[in-house]
């Protein structure tokens, strides 16, 4: 066991588990006033459920000994964590880390995928259906799918047993633009199919985001902590996760750059909701290609995928799919793009050792990559449709229209974030959705009655 590496793991693992809350900002600020802390409570949620899962039998499932040819780690072989808890001299090690410690940094992984799908069905879910469904989709798609790209196991022989992906195919993917992004993304678009589209979409002005200030809070929350995200896979303090870091500083840089580009020449403005999204668009390109590409490269793959993700939210107007907050446009398309990148750029003297088509390599490793990335995303897709059909037409999945009108925090948590009159109305009816007074009746308002601001 290696003292340091220990220390920066457990401060990643620290740092990922903040950008969960720092994602329930970026989301809620792009939100309406009445819907923020439904949206909040999404990301919130997701922590409640995956980590007891987590705990219970999702690092078994996903890194216990294979049983399905890189397909599912034995879900039993470590229930309740049995086999890692052991901290004397011979506790177990996955690397030059205690094996607990690694328990912890891939538990805030699982749940800051999860929580990022919450972005696609905002202001329209019930809240009981979504952790019904954030519990039924980590189960069957994220541990399975985890274990495919992150598990790196031999038999005594020396041969490969791990994820069929990672280890078996040899894609490469250094944090998990396949298993978090393109994973969440592929189930962001299913549930948004499934739930249809706002009351209002692509017409009602209410619809924007409500707190821009919130959003940029949360950016920089989301990128903070993905230094822990993508230095801390390394999962050592050496130089592996300094050349990741500088990656991870340099591809969301230039992403930022990417996507105002787009809005000056498409909008002739360059927005904070386009600066904080294009440096999330980055992060997620960077995400699989960190430990692959120069930082050179990494700049070039940044500017590609702020101006190209930037172009991608603008689908879903002519689509007609009401993906709330993009996370098909960011996280899907910029998990793609970062992923199949790789097999462009990989430089064969990076630490993860790929050789990609402009390094000489053909197109063998753009190849595995496109298979990672097809896989993932199709996997994802079915079974979150199918996941989330059952759900709607079992105990429903969308709120009533009336709801909806009145407002999610209100219908669904009794609570409102903002009182601008200083006090709710007994019905707990937003006082930002209330009707204004006009300025004759503040003449007569009664000690019972008062005027919103």
């Amino acid at each position: 066991m290696n003292t340091g590496d220990t220390a920066w793991v457990l401060v990643s693992a620290a740092l990922v588990l903040l950008m969960t809350p720092g994602l329930a900002f970026f989301y809620g600020g792009m939100t309406r006033a009445k819907a923020v802390l439904n949206m909040m409570m999404m990301s919130f949620g997701a922590i409640g459920v995956v980590a007891v899962l987590w705990v219970l039998f999702g690092y078994s499932a996903t890194f216990g000994s294979d049983v399905g040819g890189g397909l599912l780690g034995n879900p039993l072989e470590k229930l309740g964590l049995q086999g890692v808890l052991d901290t004397g001299e011979g506790a177990p090690l996955v690397g030059s880390i205690p094996e607990i410690v690694f328990v912890g940094f891939q538990a805030v992984f699982a749940i800051i995928t999860v929580a990022l799908i919450t972005g696609a069905i905002a202001d329209r879910a019930k809240f009981g259906a979504w952790m019904t469904f954030a519990a039924i989709w980590v189960t069957v798609v994220y541990f399975p799918v985890a274990h495919w790209v992150f598990s790196f196991t031999e038999d005594a022989n020396g041969n490969p047993t791990g994820g069929w992906i990672g280890q078996g195919l040899g894609a490469i993917d250094f944090a998990g633009g396949t298993a978090v992004h393109i994973n969440a993304g592929a189930a962001a678009l299913a549930l948004a199919l499934i739930l249809g589209k706002r009351k209002g979409f692509g017409k009602d002005p209410s619809h924007r985001p409500h707190n821009l200030p919130f959003v940029m809070l949360g950016a920089g929350l989301l990128w903070f902590g993905w230094f822990g995200f993508n230095a801390g896979s390394a999962l050592g303090a050496n130089a592996v996760a300094g050349y990741a870091w500088i990656n991870t500083l340099a591809a969301p840089a230039a992403a930022i750059l990417g996507w105002l580009l787009v809005e000056k020449i498409r909008d002739g403005h360059a927005t904070s909701l386009g600066a904080a999204s294009g440096a999330v668009a980055g992060l997620v390109a960077i995400t699989p290609a960190c430990s692959a590409l120069t930082p050179m490269w990494s700049l070039a793959l940044g500017l590609l995928a702020g101006a190209v993700c930037a172009l991608a939210v603008g689908l879903k107007y002519r689509l007609g799919i009401d993906d709330s907050l993009d996370v098909v446009g960011v996280h899907l398309v910029g998990g793609i793009v970062g992923t199949l990148f790789i097999g462009l750029a990989a430089d064969p003297n990076s630490p993860a050792g790929g050789q990609g088509l402009f390094y000489g390599g053909g197109l063998e490793l753009l190849g595995k990559q496109a298979i990672a990335a097809g896989a993932v995303m199709v996997y994802s897709f079915v079974l979150a449709y199918a996941i989330g059909w059952v759900i709607n037409k079992t105990m429903g999945f969308r709120i009533s229209s009336e709801h909806e009108s009145a407002g999610i925090d209100v219908s669904v948590h009794a609570e409102s974030a903002y009182d601008i009159g200083g006090r709710t109305s007994g019905s707990f009816q937003p006082m930002l959705e209330r009707p204004l007074k006009s300025a004759a009746s503040a003449d007569s308002h009664t000690s019972d009655e008062k005027v919103d601001a």
